[in-house]
């Protein structure tokens, strides 16, 4: 019997550290300063500036808006997300996500999958070889 994958995050030993780093450390950074910590793609990102969308997306945080719903999945999981609840789009529906520790420095797209695993039914009459020989009654 196969055992069912868990969608939950194992649970860490001791404090979350990113980079050396703790939660509370990490928040009393300036942007610029947590740009310095993250790979390059994202360090490129936050280093060129938000633009207009992404920043009312950040002062939507900043105020501790309960209910953010966004499209933008080029947005960077930053330190002050940590524990708030974002709806992220997916081009169909908006998606709930709880931000934890472990996101930080990736992208909202990374966690909210556009596409979905394809399941074909069965094969219609005349789709097969074999089917031609089946009686239609």
């Amino acid at each position: 019997m196969a055992k069912k994958m868990s969608t939950k995050v194992p649970k860490r030993k001791g404090e979350f550290t990113y980079r050396g780093k703790s939660i509370e450390d990490l928040k009393k950074l300036s942007i610029e300063d947590f740009a310095n910590l993250v790979p390059a793609r994202q360090r490129r990102t936050i280093q060129r500036g938000f633009s207009e969308e992404h920043k009312k997306l950040l002062h939507k945080i900043k105020i501790k808006d309960p209910n953010i719903r966004t499209h933008l999945r080029d947005m960077i999981f930053l330190p002050e997300m940590v524990g708030m609840k974002i709806a992220i789009h997916s081009g169909k529906e908006f998606v709930p996500i709880d931000v934890i520790p472990e996101m930080m420095g990736h992208y909202f797209g990374e966690f909210v999958l556009t596409r979905r695993k394809v399941n074909h039914g069965a094969a219609g009459i005349g789709a097969t070889r074999s089917s031609k020989f089946i009686p239609l009654k």
